[in-house]
């Protein structure tokens, strides 16, 4: 699998940003797609989740309302709309593969990186 995420850059706090995820190697039928973040000194953390058959949607609570997740079922593409952007979600972004049964994800991607300025 191989997950090929794009999109990121700096910005100033209040904008938007789209990052989005291309995803290749296999078939994601009963597969999670998901984003996650790791800013600097920190632990990575998950930032929001889709299912890629149905479309059911997981956020982190500091994201709920401000982000939102979607897949391109056609291009095999996974999207992070990200608006009203603060200082503090500046981090680099992963986006990541599981298997529905696993609990943590199976494949990851390099990661793109978004700053946010105050």
């Amino acid at each position: 699998v191989q997950l090929q995420a794009s999109g990121g850059g700096l910005v100033q706090a209040g904008d938007s940003l789209r990052l989005s995820c291309a995803a290749s190697g296999r078939t994601f039928t009963n597969h999670v797609m998901g984003w996650f973040r790791q800013a600097p000194g920190k632990e990575r953390e998950f930032v929001a989740d889709i299912t890629w058959n149905l479309g059911s949607t997981n956020y982190a609570d500091s994201v709920k309302g401000r982000f939102t997740i979607s897949r391109d079922k056609a291009n095999n593409t996974v999207d992070l709309q990200m608006n009203t952007l603060e200082p503090e979600d500046t981090a680099r972004y992963y986006c990541a593969v599981r298997r529905s049964m696993s609990r943590q994800p199976n494949w990851w991607g390099q990661g793109t990186l978004v700053t946010v300025s105050s």
